[in-house]
């Protein structure tokens, strides 16, 4: 696994437009990918968000969400440490649940899999669409791919993570895009809080209806805002 700075990804400020994320890229305003897909979720989407709410109690849920965001955003800080070159392995007494979900996607996710680290936590847009930060660009196992952390509560299916694939088929779009790279396949790499490892991934045929199937999202997204 090694460095290599084949890309130039550019600076970016992250702000808050109307509630939701957006960066400002080489002069422009792009919303995130995170916001175009919760702005286009579907009603069947927002009902079962609503009755799992209603069922855990809405006090519950925020503190099961903001425990989760707290506890990803943790895991995401060691991950790209050890990206880095910063990750001290044999750092003793670190048994945070946090370092060991990090340190299972390390080592059943990463190590002997990841050939070449183009960026981290990297800054990638599509001109006048979109925009969001990749956890990790490089050559994964030969291939040009898009390599993104998660955390959950519980085991994933592959079809529960719709929202994961079309992430990440974004980021491979707009990375394609901009930098003529050649980006085939996206790797999911999760734990669970209960240190369960699991992999998915996405590649050829597949990965570019995920790719077709988003910017139709960006083009309702935009019909959205126009119609408001």
């Amino acid at each position: 696994m090694e460095w290599n700075n084949k890309y130039i990804y550019p600076k970016s400020t992250r702000s808050i437009v109307d509630g939701s994320r957006h960066y400002s890229v080489n002069e422009e305003r792009l919303p995130s990918v995170t916001t175009i897909l919760k702005a286009t979720e579907s009603e069947e989407k927002k009902a079962s968000l609503q009755a799992w709410k209603q069922r855990v109690g809405q006090k519950q849920a925020e503190i099961i969400t903001r425990e989760a965001s707290s506890r990803g955003s943790s895991m995401h800080e060691y991950l790209e440490k050890f990206l880095l070159g910063k990750l001290n392995l044999d750092l003793l007494g670190d048994n945070t649940r946090e370092r060991m979900m990090a340190d299972q996607i390390i080592e059943n996710g990463l190590r002997n899999k990841l050939d070449e680290i183009w960026g981290c936590e990297a800054t990638l847009y599509y001109p006048g669409k979109y925009a969001g930060a990749a956890d990790c660009v490089g050559v994964y196992e030969n291939k040009e791919t898009i390599i993104d952390f998660k955390q959950s509560n519980k085991p994933k299916k592959d079809e529960w993570i719709d929202d994961y694939y079309l992430q990440c088929s974004a980021y491979a779009l707009a990375h394609n895009t901009v930098h003529g790279s050649n980006i085939t396949q996206a790797v999911i790499l999760l734990c669970t809080k209960d240190n369960m490892f699991q992999r998915f991934l996405i590649d050829g045929d597949r990965l570019k209806d995920y790719q077709n199937k988003f910017l139709e999202k960006v083009e309702q997204f935009y019909a959205q805002r126009r119609a408001n």
